[in-house]
């Protein structure tokens, strides 16, 4: 499975915001986008998961492994976002909340059970699924917001300043945990970042954006 981005160019009322000629993610591979504030990082990543703004314009398209699914709505393109609030539901235990990530097509009840607790072994948090989300530790949140996303097998993935709001000793832990599992799963991964060590951690190429000017160039 790879992403491919074609002749893109995002516009808002006739200003260019972003504008990628072409760029590939393979299977496994994290690209790291970096840029000022107002540099269209977040807009990037609301058009290829399908959330862009009607307020904006695009022209372009986005691949995944070589079907072309521009045109399609945010839940036939099946590419996870991950974003820097980990957005558990307070109203539904550990367990639910993963439960919310699982795939349509397994509707068997053990099955799913099954899958929700190997995910939370797998993420050193057996026994964790009747847990209520705010009784968890940052970093504990955040790997439940990861196995969410993971479990409704994504074909690619999109990290919107994922580790931002974590320490620096927990954030070390957690990009170690995110990109093993982009390797080990050959999803491509695009991630927006603010931090360098992100960059260098992820080990991907880096894709460097620039603040649009007032007349578009």
């Amino acid at each position: 499975m790879s992403l491919v981005i074609e002749e893109l160019e995002i516009t808002l009322a006739e200003r260019s915001l972003v504008a990628v000629s072409r760029l590939a993610v393979a299977p496994g591979e994290v690209v790291t986008v970096m840029g000022p504030s107002g540099s269209g990082k977040s807009t990037l990543l609301a058009w290829l998961s399908g959330a862009l703004d009607p307020a904006f314009r695009a022209r372009g398209r986005v691949t995944l492994d070589g079907k072309d699914v521009s045109a399609l709505p945010p839940h036939r393109r099946r590419i996870g976002l991950l974003f820097q609030d980990d957005l558990l539901f307070p109203h539904l235990s550990v367990a639910g909340n993963l439960a919310f990530g699982l795939p349509a097509s397994l509707r068997d009840r053990r099955a799913r059970e099954a899958r929700i607790a190997a995910a939370l072994e797998e993420a050193e948090l057996g026994g964790f699924g009747p847990r209520d989300p705010a009784t968890l530790s940052g970093g504990q949140r955040a790997r439940v917001a990861l196995l969410r996303t993971l479990l409704a097998e994504p074909r690619a993935l999109l990290l919107d300043e994922p580790f931002g709001k974590l320490d620096v000793a927990l954030r070390g832990r957690m990009r170690e945990f995110v990109f093993e599992r982009v390797l080990r799963l050959g999803i491509p991964a695009l991630m927006v970042t603010h931090d360098p060590a992100d960059a260098e951690a992820a080990a991907g190429p880096v894709l460097h954006v620039a603040p649009a000017t007032p007349d578009g160039g």
